[in-house]
């Protein structure tokens, strides 16, 4: 089966995380959506309708149309792969799926979709997505056993750990939600872990830390210090303590030790936050906001990020007081001065961390780069 998973337009509404990506490439809860809908469907063939600078790395491809801001589950798939040509899918006036060219429309009745409407939502749906995620993943599936160094707290059939993955001396509670441990994926000594949560393959929970729910930790990321609902795509490092909640994290992001994040206004009143897609700060209906941070941007020790903040695509943050609140992409932040960081170092930064995972930067993503240092 071919599918074509649509950023709906949207694009800019999920930016500065989709400046370097297509919507259906976010990660939330266990998977991106490119990963849900290759499980679901397996053997689907997936191409991406979005911005045509990022298609060199994502290409597009004729196929079933998707709405990628909807969150696939098992009735969903059903759904999709009984399309007939000419088909289209709605849940009430929202387009779910297309099969090629034609006006017959048929009702999804499962009320129950998942569909991301604002970049926020990625945190405040991060529970709903990952405890989904965690039923239709590992039913039938067997956990490998929790060592005896470890305490759980809660149900046991809400914890998955799957093979490779180690875990030593830490306090594990289910009973808010699933706690998920991937493949490879290691939880040092002394942390603390509250469903619900994912540690995707790879990724590493340092020794001591504390970790709320809900939240996803990407793949290959390092995570210590304070953390409570947050996303982090994958190859990020928050290594070190610092509180960071109800945040969003791109990949290649580092944060220095004892960055802090807030997450809440001192009188309590709805945040504004800055959008790609209205080119201005927005008010929110929300009280809690953390950080947004774009792909290679990094902070350096002690920084500290009003409530809020969106930081854009490599860009590099080392003052001693508060930064404004959005920091455009491919900036150098000081104490003296605010300066546009080169391409040209911007590209050996980023390759040089990339080769410390043994991944290579790529012909495609020097476009893309080349692109957001030049619009």
């Amino acid at each position: 089966m071919k599918l074509l998973l649509s950023d709906n337009q949207l694009h800019l509404r999920f930016a500065p995380l989709t400046l370097t990506r297509p919507l259906a490439e976010l990660r939330c809860g266990l998977f991106t959506n490119t990963e849900r809908w290759k499980h679901l469907l397996p053997g689907a063939q997936i191409g991406y309708q979005t911005e045509s600078y990022l298609q060199g790395k994502y290409p597009s491809r004729e196929g079933i149309w998707i709405n990628a801001q909807v969150i696939p589950d098992v009735q969903l798939a059903k759904a999709v792969s009984e399309l007939k040509v000419g088909e289209k899918l709605y849940m009430n006036s929202v387009l779910l799926a297309q099969n090629g060219a034609g006006n017959y429309k048929t009702a999804y009745s499962d009320s129950n979709l998942i569909i991301l409407e604002n970049r926020w939502d990625l945190y405040l749906l991060n529970a709903a997505i990952l405890k989904q995620d965690f039923t239709w993943f590992t039913k039938g599936q067997t956990s490998v056993e929790l060592k005896e160094s470890n305490r759980l707290i809660g149900p046991a059939d809400q914890l998955f750990i799957e093979e490779g993955a180690r875990v030593e001396g830490a306090i594990l509670n289910t009973n808010e939600g699933p706690i998920y441990i991937g493949k490879n994926a290691e939880v040092m000594e002394g942390a603390l872990l509250r469903g619900p949560l994912a540690l995707c393959d790879g990724a590493v929970v340092k020794m001591g830390a504390k970790i709320y729910g809900a939240t996803t930790v990407g793949p290959e990321c390092r995570v210590g210090g304070e953390v409570s609902n947050c996303l982090f795509q994958g190859y990020s490092n928050k290594g070190h303590d610092g509180f960071l909640g109800n945040a969003l994290i791109g990949e290649w992001c580092n944060l220095g030790a004892d960055t802090n994040c807030s997450n809440l206004k001192n009188n309590y009143g709805k945040v504004s936050t800055y959008s790609y897609e209205a080119q201005d700060q927005v008010k929110t209906d929300q009280l809690f906001m953390g950080l947004t941070m774009g792909d290679h941007s990094k902070s350096a020790i002690n920084v500290q990020f009003n409530t809020a903040s969106v930081v854009g695509v490599c860009s590099n943050v080392f003052c001693s007081h508060f930064p404004e609140k959005h920091i455009a992409s491919f900036e150098w932040v000081s104490d003296a001065a605010s300066e546009k960081y080169r391409l040209d170092k911007a590209i050996e930064a980023a390759t040089a961390m990339m080769a410390r995972r043994k991944v290579a930067f790529s012909p495609e993503e020097r476009q893309i780069f080349e692109f957001l240092a030049n619009n």
